[in-house]
């Protein structure tokens, strides 16, 4: 496996049309994905002493996070409507490889900040809300 850029690694909102067009949220400098999944613990008397854990259940979830330079794009202010209206939205995550994740998010938290003389920027945090899977 060659390494890939992190450039590459894009978070794009849907235009809520069906079939839904993806626009790529501009000026974003890292953005990050954690996936997340608790366990159901099954263990007993003839475990040995070892933990045994149920696979497939428990609850699963994705978190994506990014900041970047605030641009005033299309895709930005959708972001700020659906948090506000505290509304789910589709997205995609796009990889260099051609990889890519959709899935329905809650925008959980969304913060501006700028300094005199400098860039406002902002960071978000999504929550993912059904199942994300493979584009």
């Amino acid at each position: 496996m060659t390494a890939q850029k992190g450039s590459a690694f894009l978070l794009k909102i849907s235009d809520g049309a069906t079939p839904p067009a993806y626009q790529t949220v501009a000026g974003l400098r890292t953005t990050q994905m954690s996936i997340n999944g608790d366990t159901v613990v099954v263990t007993h008397k003839q475990s040995g002493g070892w933990r045994d854990l149920l696979s497939g259940a428990g609850t699963r979830s994705v978190s994506v996070a990014a900041s970047g330079i605030f641009l005033g794009s299309a895709a930005e202010a959708a972001i700020r409507a659906h948090a506000l209206a505290g509304t789910i939205a589709d997205y995609e995550l796009s990889f260099e490889d051609g990889e890519r994740l959709q899935g329905r998010f809650l925008v959980q938290r969304l913060d501006y900040a700028g300094d005199f003389n400098g860039e406002r920027n902002y960071t978000l945090q999504l929550e993912s809300s059904g199942a994300v899977v493979p584009a």
